[in-house]
């Protein structure tokens, strides 16, 4: 026993693992918040085994996020640390500060994101006249797809209190198809709907041994328990290779009308189950699962609570204005920004699904996101009409710190009267 408690106090002193140069780059300010046309300062330090380098020569580059560097200087800090002079920004939205160092032959980079004025930022798209009754006739046309659903037990990853299932149900187009967890033991319960991120991939079930349905599914029509099957990766490289902007030019016809009829179908297959309570259910998920869980909530008023984190797909319209749009960044390039293409983005962009949201939502980021700039997720935050908390997490890119995913989770199971 004794070993066995100084080999656990070894193992819990060990230092976190991380590159072998660390660069550390952030807005002076704490809060990391600045007013339109205040002075912004970066703090910046290399560090290498936990050590500041001397005379560390660094280049750096300043801007608005997603957008060409308005300065770049090259500049020795003699004691590894020092202070860079950003500027200020204008209006609202978010000034990086990019830092490249190389020693050896190896390249290393970080990034530092400040926010000016962030809750003032406003969305560059607009709505379509006709939007509510797009959906509305959609949703119509939706309602009479028979569910038909398909449950298979999953006996090799159910638990002694939960039943998993591989399922599948009907879509507008084809059938969705889902991780499904149920609890063993009899009774009625809420439910999340897990909406997935970006990509092709097979799912495990989430919320497992816990008091809690929960459906995690996938949105592009084919099985998701091919666990050890390159079907996902020949997909990804072939038909389904930039699905998010398959049939941009047209309302009718694009990928994600689709995907958002089919979160809706999947509510549908959550209220079909005869051990849900018929009426607590939240919807979560990150990037473009962020996305989702947002337009779901929009679309489907049965929808009691949401969580999002860093929401794709939101003011796709920001390059045209000359900031950064939302997650695919479909109208970076000019070659992609005709005009059908624009009207059409204007039904999917999620900033007009936030306004029709009408629910208790966590939304959570990073000031550092490089694939859903914030200033995309603020258009659509800032349009919500609905109650809402933003939880920052200041220095987090497009990933979750553990503490954050267990947040959301936290303020989800709460709403729904789940003790974890």
């Amino acid at each position: 026993m004794a070993l066995f408690l100084v080999m656990t106090s070894q193992l819990l002193a060990q230092s976190q693992r991380a590159d072998l140069i660390r660069i550390m780059i952030s807005p002076s300010k704490p809060g990391m918040v600045y007013s339109a046309n205040e002075n912004v300062e970066f703090d910046v330090a290399i560090y290498k085994y936990g050590q500041l380098v001397q005379n560390a020569e660094i280049t750096y580059q300043v801007g608005p996020e997603m957008m060409e560097p308005t300065q770049t200087e090259t500049i020795v800090l003699k004691s590894g640390k020092g202070v860079i002079k950003g500027g200020k920004m204008g209006k609202p939205g978010f000034l990086r500060c990019h830092v490249f160092y190389k020693e050896n032959g190896v390249d290393y980079r970080n990034s530092g994101t400040a926010g000016i004025d962030p809750e003032k930022i406003q969305p560059t798209t607009t709505v379509p006249a006709d939007f509510l009754g797009f959906w509305q006739s959609n949703l119509e046309q939706l309602a009479k797809v028979p569910l038909d659903p398909m449950m298979t037990l999953m006996p090799e990853r159910s638990t002694h209190l939960t039943d998993v299932y591989h399922i599948s149900f009907n879509n507008i187009q084809g059938r969705i198809y889902g991780i499904l967890t149920l609890p063993k033991k009899e009774g009625k319960y809420p439910a999340i709907l897990h909406v997935p991120g970006a990509g092709v991939r097979p799912y495990s079930g989430s919320n497992i041994n816990q008091p809690v349905i929960s459906l995690q599914v996938g949105i592009h029509g084919v099985p998701v328990d091919q666990y050890d099957s390159p079907l996902y990766q020949d997909l990804a490289s072939g038909p389904l290779n930039g699905y998010m902007r398959s049939n941009l030019d047209d309302k009718d016809n694009y990928y994600y009308k689709r995907v958002y009829l089919g979160m809706v179908k999947a509510v549908d297959m959550i209220f079909s189950l005869p051990q849900f309570d018929g009426q607590t259910i939240g919807v979560m998920g990150g990037s473009q699962g962020g996305a989702l869980a947002i337009t779901t909530a929009g679309l489907d008023k049965r929808i009691k609570y949401l969580v999002s984190y860093y929401p794709a797909l939101a003011d796709l319209t920001g390059y045209l204005e000359g900031r950064a749009g939302g997650w695919p960044h479909l109208f970076k390039d000019t070659f992609t920004n005709k005009a059908e293409k624009i009207a059409t983005s204007k039904y999917y962009d999620v900033v007009n699904f936030a306004k029709q949201v009408s629910v208790p939502g966590y939304y959570s980021t990073g000031f550092n996101d490089n694939v859903c700039p914030p200033t995309s997720i603020y258009a659509a935050y800032n349009s919500l009409k609905a109650e809402k908390e933003m939880s920052l997490f200041l220095d987090a890119a497009h990933w979750q710190y553990p503490e954050q995913s267990q947040e959301g989770m936290t303020w989800m199971l709460g709403k729904l009267g789940v003790k974890e």
